[in-house]
């Protein structure tokens, strides 16, 4: 009779790599959300500025269209 065999068992450890893919993961959510949070608020502020300029335009043009007054 043989000796009965020891048979080895491979526990899946986690990787370097993995674990810090997990908690990248997690740490980028809420950076995510900051960027996104950042990028609405520039297109805000965005369409603020073109706004101002277009009534600053506006105002240009109606002080250039009136005739200049006699000195």
């Amino acid at each position: 009779m043989q000796a009965p065999s020891q048979q080895v068992h491979a526990h899946a450890l986690p990787s370097v790599t993995g674990a810090l893919r997990a908690v990248e993961s997690l740490l980028l959510r809420g950076g995510q959300r900051t960027a996104r949070r950042n990028a609405w608020t520039s297109v805000l502020e965005d369409r603020r500025r073109a706004r101002a300029r277009v009534e600053a335009q506006h105002v240009l043009e109606a002080a250039a269209s009136r005739a200049p007054s006699d000195t």
